[in-house]
């Protein structure tokens, strides 16, 4: 009896130490549980957050659309002309303005002009296209209007129609409300810019449709060719 007393405390005994380690280890699983949850929890989004993006400011927006900052009377008709395509106003923003201007249908003689194709000895193509600049551009209509004995003397002298070209451009790209005055141009002479908005005068030459933008130039083109004095000269 005493034996068998003794072998059944023995095992109350173990039963209770297991009891109590089985206790022990539930209780840090419970914690670490607990822990857990807590650490996914989300955080709740502040304000700031939560609030809308801010409309583009009106300088944002006039640098991202190529149409706002044009002036001239007839820019109108030149986007009835040309509503799209590589030759239109956004299409032009995307090219340099040598090749912007060559898909221009308004522009087809200053860019045979500018290319070699009138006198292969006069070819700006690179140089209008490397750098940037304000270029004053006679449509088509304004070479027509030049006699044709005064424009093939023009054209056949290399030196001359350089010359002529180049003083149609100035270093720099200027907007229409800055473009007024007195600016140097590529040529060495000085061009002579008056007036505002629609009412912009190139030396004599008027404005058709200006503020036109190019990948590295801004487009003012004008109703008449511009002579410097050299060329007038001559």
């Amino acid at each position: 009896m005493r034996k068998t007393t003794s072998l059944l405390g023995i095992g109350m005994v173990a039963l209770l130490g297991l009891s109590a380690c089985g206790g022990d280890a539930e209780e840090p699983a419970a914690e670490s549980d607990q822990e857990m949850t807590e650490g996914t929890e989300e955080e709740p989004m502040d304000e700031e957050s939560m609030e809308e993006e801010e409309p583009m400011d009106e300088e944002s927006m006039d640098e991202s659309d190529p149409a706002a900052n044009l002036v001239g009377a007839s820019c109108e008709a030149y986007a009835e002309e040309v509503p799209e395509g590589d030759g239109s106003v956004s299409g032009m923003a995307e090219d340099p303005v040598a090749t912007a201007a060559s898909n221009n249908p308004m522009l087809t003689t200053l860019t045979a002009a500018v290319s070699g194709e009138l006198n292969p000895d006069v070819d700006l193509v690179d140089t209008l296209n490397g750098d940037e600049f304000t270029v004053i551009a006679p449509t088509d209509d304004a070479f027509a209007a030049i006699p044709e004995e005064d424009l093939n003397a023009v054209v056949e002298d290399a030196d001359m129609l350089t010359d002529v070209l180049t003083y149609h451009v100035i270093p720099g790209q200027m907007s229409p409300d800055e473009i007024a005055g007195e600016h140097e141009t590529v040529n060495g002479a000085t061009v002579t810019i008056e007036g505002e908005g629609d009412d912009l005068t190139f030396d004599d030459a008027g404005l058709v449709c200006g503020g036109v933008m190019t990948e590295n130039a801004t487009v003012y083109m004008v109703d008449a060719v511009l002579m410097p004095a050299a060329a007038e000269e001559e």
